[in-house]
């Protein structure tokens, strides 16, 4: 049986889970190529090494640029702050080493274009960390919207919300500072991404993009700015014809994992919140009155 290594630039929050679901997919899934966790790289010598004790790898190294070329990694994980994806992808994918890279693809739409292309020229394997849009619910309705269950679409909602900067008492930190790392770049890639799998691509919208809370604590005693965005609402119409709204927020006060949607047909509607992920609401136009 084939074993790959793993390397993972990132060890916070999404490296681990990465580095746990590398951990036990090949016993879960009994997979032919079985990934071993091959070294971890973090921003300085002391948490790599933490990083590395804590999630069982081989290696660890506040270089990522040691990563890439360490020739025990075959696949290169991005767990990196958004504005460092594009150099670490395009360095892994010369050396044609496959890539997860976490979304934001990159901060700009010339980089992530490059990312594409490097890629295609490389053929390598290379995913997008979209993961949402893989639960069974999900699924089901993506396949319930295929069949036509629901008749011609006509309307989508769609919103991802979070309370993790509801509090204008919680001080700046690395979310606040930086376009890339704010709402726009942190959540709507997700309820995008869910819009386009559900509904089809979106021919034209209009945005509204807000900062709800520009000044918070420093940490220091003192205050500071703000520099990105709390929350965003965008209208927007499909190619297909329907209207679409996509909702985004930070500070939406009580939402813990609010990644929900609302899919309206000619012929019923579909209705589905990650908070209940084991349910699926769907409403069937045809049929008896009380069903």
């Amino acid at each position: 049986m084939a074993d790959i290594g793993i390397g993972i630039v990132g060890g916070g929050y999404m490296g681990k889970l990465h580095a746990a679901a590398f951990a036990t997919v090949g016993t879960i899934f009994e997979t032919r190529l079985r990934p071993h966790l091959a070294m971890v790289a973090a921003s300085s010598d002391a948490s790599a090494e933490r990083y590395r004790a804590s999630y069982g790898f081989a290696k660890a190294t506040s270089d990522w640029r040691a990563l890439v070329d360490d020739p025990s990694v075959g696949v290169v994980v991005i767990a990196s702050p958004q504005e460092t994806h594009a150099e670490i992808a395009l360095a892994a994918m010369v050396q044609g080493k496959h890539v997860l890279c976490e979304k934001p693809l990159a901060t700009t739409l010339a980089e992530c274009e490059a990312m594409v292309a490097a890629a295609e020229a490389a053929g390598v394997v290379n995913m997008t960390g979209f993961n949402y849009i893989k639960t069974p619910a999900t699924q089901f309705a993506r396949k319930l919207i295929t069949d036509g269950a629901i008749g011609q679409l006509t309307w989508f909602r769609g919103e991802h919300t979070e309370d993790f900067l509801a509090n204008p008492e919680t001080p700046l930190n690395w979310r606040t500072e930086g376009r890339s790392t704010g709402a726009m770049g942190d959540l709507s890639p997700h309820i995008i991404q869910c819009a386009l799998a559900l509904a089809g691509p979106i021919d034209e919208l209009v945005a509204n993009i807000v900062t709800l809370i520009p000044e918070r604590p420093d940490g220091h005693g003192g205050s500071g700015q703000v520099t990105n965005d709390d929350a965003a609402n965008m209208l927007c119409r499909f190619a297909n014809g329907a209207s679409g709204e996509l909702m985004v927020s930070r500070t939406a006060s009580g939402r813990k994992m609010g990644y929900a949607y609302e899919v309206t047909g000619t012929e019923g509607a579909i209705r589905f919140d990650q908070e209940d992920q084991n349910a699926l609401w769907l409403y069937s136009a045809k049929g008896p009155e009380a069903e």
